[in-house]
């Protein structure tokens, strides 16, 4: 007699061991039962289908009953639930739509009954308006809630992997969305270092985020309904999405003598069998071993849930198959970026009592010189023997196949060093004779021999130990931001600068992402320094600071109630300040009208914060003919919105700006210096401004506005008298024969702009510390770089004769380049300006 073995559910785990047991064995009697009507779907395709990305329904469908039965002779029985399963008679209690109750024997049993979504008892989580997405039938819903009555906003509840892609799927629709997320970050398998590109490529996209915030309670209104947030935020919406992770749906195997794990897990060996003979389980219902900590631990991912199918089967058929772990590579596609990982997080092994090490590169997708490269944010987590622990990365293009190449080596319980010997395929369009994971190999390598010394900014932000702060970056990049307390000493002037370092102390080194600090490690270590170099570099710091900020803003949160109109209106719930719409479209003209359009010079402005790229923007465009056009990429957001304001102001033509793979691109038309229409009405464009006060931040706030004023092409006069005179004045002591009045007066005013007062808050000078952090951390460029940088755009910067004289200030004490003049000459230049400012 031919054995007779039974499946409970189809999908990933029990279709696929469905269709090898049958290659295996043409005897074996097989029967597959399923709750609803579909055995076999793409289960990670359905957001996609209700944004239409996919817009056939069918092709959902992977296999139907009928097609199984007819190529595999498989007895598919849909809409039959098993009840029960008894485990001593051998046998399972079903529940049918076309025959009732009944009871089938088994020789073999494979579990395969899959999860469902969390649904907690939260007042009001039965709302209709509140929908949850796991199969078919609950896209078919939602599909048609979203085609049918248009849902102008939406919540999803939880960030995980269907809350993100549910979220972006919504906003293609052009429907507003916020995600609310009771834990600190996204994406809970990833670092929260490593997750924020993500939540920003979201917000930047228009999604609205609400993290570290959990649900107390639903309630509907007349259209829409209400969500109450534990912080006191009430939201509002017409459509709430459920997404707050999956149970395993075992509840009907309680009473079986299978044995289930904390959480209604079925517990399984190697070898994917029960504590029963005979009777086997896969999939997302299943507990099993993590492949890097060796502890218990469920996966609820598609290519585990087949290769355990597979592998069940094949025990089944007598050819011994064992599982080897949950590995967990998983991959997610967040509007343009890409974000993939492997293996553990730092989460998991701190947890596990793992010591780790890990190294942080941004290495290009493909070679530099190639266009259309972009950064990659990659991490490599691993311990001192050399055994790879995990991986995550970000980017634009290539994340993939660098995490499933490092996936591979872990699987294959390859190293570090294995990492550094792949021969991985190289051409410029596809990658560098150096590959990322290469490049990650050689960093991991050079940590464990002792060659690199690595620290992360947490560490160094927790560091008591008294170090020297090193910048090891050019001049130009320390001036265009760089981290409060640090030395610039670019690395190709290390060594003829040692002795501005003091070797009483440890340095700390950062430079752009890593590797120019790894050469300076070289260098100051074999000198006899000790050395620590940032992981990353300046480009992790940014996302550091943005942690810490975020977390602060989180605490601070006030009760806010958000209703459905303004839920993507407003920016993230912490200080992210990314107020931008999701028009994704060419904000002038058409893809047509623009696609002929010669480029004459094209500019790249990214990584350079407000005002950086407009003032860049100016610079070239100067440099134009008129009628020329500049192509300019640049990655602030909001250069999207200043550079439409810049055009308009004036007289350039901006024929297109949109946004793509996390940067946004303009092209620009030069026109007339100045429109006809704009000299008929008025020639007095100028600006000027009387600089009274010597506080820091009135003083920035002057510059910012000067600069703004220069971008726009207008001619800028910052007029400085009394107390804004210590603005101008140098750093350093310049020795002059003066009277004893004048001398004490020197001597009790500021030396310069970085001995100036907050005008509030000063707290004997740690107000003006503060700020001057507070601006480097969030990339704003400094008081000292503003004067630079308005001097170089041609803002005329005067100091008052007669102040300076009362003062007993002298021309020699101040920074270079500035004009000396009279009330007249101010009256003079502010009867040609339109705006007179008096701070």
């Amino acid at each position: 007699m031919a054995k007779k073995v039974l499946i409970v559910g189809g999908v990933a785990g029990g279709a696929s061991a469905a269709a090898r047991l049958r290659r295996l064995d043409e005897n074996i009697e097989i029967i597959m039962f399923e709750r609803d009507g579909y055995i076999s779907y793409a289960n990670c395709g359905l957001p996609y289908y209700i944004g239409d990305a996919i817009k056939e329904r069918e092709k959902l469908l992977v296999q139907t009953p009928q097609a199984m039965k007819d190529r595999f002779q498989i007895d598919v029985r849909i809409h039959s639930e098993v009840i029960a399963v008894d485990t001593a008679k051998r046998c399972v209690t079903v529940q049918s739509k076309e025959r009732g109750i009944y009871e089938e024997s088994f020789d073999d049993l494979i579990l395969s009954p899959g999860a469902k979504a969390l649904r907690p008892g939260i007042p009001g989580i039965d709302s209709s308006h509140i929908y949850t997405l796991r199969n078919v039938p609950d896209t078919d819903k939602i599909k048609r809630v979203v085609e049918e009555k248009k849902p102008s906003s939406a919540i999803v509840i939880g960030g995980g992997f269907v809350g993100v892609e549910m979220a972006e799927n919504l906003k293609e629709k052009g429907t507003r969305t916020a995600i609310v997320e009771a834990a600190p970050h996204i994406l809970a398998p990833f670092d929260e270092d490593m997750v924020i590109s993500a939540e920003r490529e979201l917000v930047q996209n228009g999604i609205r985020l609400f993290l570290n915030d959990g649900i107390t309670g639903f309630s509907d209104t007349e259209h829409c309904v209400k969500v109450q947030l534990k912080s006191g935020r009430v939201l509002e919406a017409e459509l709430v999405i459920l997404a707050m992770g999956v149970r395993p749906d075992t509840e009907f195997l309680r009473n079986s003598g299978i044995e289930l794990g904390e959480r209604g897990h079925i517990k399984v060996n190697e070898r994917l069998q029960t504590n029963i003979e005979g009777i086997y389980a896969v999939g997302d219902a299943i507990e099993g071993v993590d492949y890097v900590t060796g502890s218990k631990t469920a996966v609820a991912l598609a290519g585990p849930a087949n290769k355990q199918g597979r592998i069940a089967a094949d025990n089944i058929a007598g050819i011994p198959s064992v599982f080897e772990g949950f590995l967990g590579t998983s991959i997610i596609k967040v509007f343009d970026l890409t974000v993939a990982r492997t293996g553990a997080n730092e989460r998991t092994l701190k947890a596990a009592g793992i010591n780790y090490k890990s190294v942080h590169l941004y290495p290009m997708s493909h070679a530099s010189y190639y266009p259309g490269a972009f950064n990659i944010s990659l991490k490599l987590l691993f311990d001192m023997e050399g055994k790879i622990l995990g991986a995550q990365a970000t980017g634009y293009e290539g994340v993939d196949k660098r995490i499933d190449v490092i996936s591979t080596v872990m699987t294959l319980k390859g190293t570090t060093e294995d990492l550094t010997k792949l021969d991985l395929s190289y051409a410029p369009p596809f990658s560098s004779a150096k590959d990322p994971v290469n490049m990650a190999g050689y960093a991991a390598e050079n940590v464990r021999k002792g060659l690199s010394h690595v620290t992360t900014w947490e560490k160094v932000y927790d560091e008591t130990e008294e170090y020297q702060f090193l910048d090891v970056r050019n001049a130009e990049e320390y001036d265009l931001g760089h981290m409060d307390g640090s030395v610039n000493i670019p690395v190709n002037e290390l060594r003829g600068r040692l002795d501005e370092l003091d070797r009483n102390k440890k340095i700390i080194l950062y430079c752009q992402v890593g590797l120019r600090g790894y050469i300076a490690d070289r260098i100051l270590t074999q000198k006899g320094y000790e050395v620590q170099n940032v992981s990353g570099g300046y480009l992790s710091a940014k996302d550091f600071l943005y942690q810490i900020e975020r977390e602060e803003s989180n605490e601070s949160n006030e009760r806010e109630e958000i209703r459905a109109a303004e839920i993507s209106d407003t920016p993230i719930a912490s200080n992210m300040a990314l107020e931008q719409k999701n028009d994704r479209s060419k904000a002038v003209g058409s893809d047509k009208e623009t696609v002929d359009i010669k480029i004459d010079k094209t500019l790249d402005c990214t990584g350079i914060c407000c005002p950086g790229p407009l003032l860049r923007v100016k610079e070239a465009v100067d440099q134009l003919k008129v009628g020329e056009v500049l192509k300019a990429n640049a990655s602030d957001p909001g250069f999207y919105e200043d550079v439409n304001a810049w055009c308009k102001n004036t007289g350039n033509q901006l024929l297109s700006r949109e946004r793509e793979k996390g940067g946004i691109t303009a092209l620009i038309k030069k026109g007339a210096a100045k429109l006809e229409e704009e000299a008929s009405v008025s020639n007095k464009n100028n600006k000027t401004m009387v600089v009274f006060s010597g506080d820091l931040d009135k003083a920035i706030a002057s510059f910012i506005i000067a600069n703004g004023a220069a971008s726009m092409g207008r001619k800028v006069t910052m007029f400085f008298t009394f107390w804004g005179l210590n603005i101008l004045r140098k750093p350093e002591k310049v020795k002059l024969k003066k009277g004893f009045m004048d001398g004490m007066f020197g001597k009790m005013m500021p030396r310069g702009s970085r001995k100036l007062k907050l005008s509030n808050m000063n707290m004997m000078g740690m107000g003006a510390k503060m700020i001057r952090k507070v601006m480097n951390d969030k990339n704003v460029e400094s008081l000292e770089s503003l004067i630079r940088t308005a001097m170089g755009n041609g803002v005329e910067i005067v100091a008052c004769q007669m102040s300076m004289d009362v003062m007993g200030l002298r021309q020699e004490e101040l920074m270079d380049g500035i004009k000396i003049g009279g009330v007249g000459y101010y009256l003079g230049e502010a009867e040609e300006s339109n705006v007179n400012l008096f701070i």
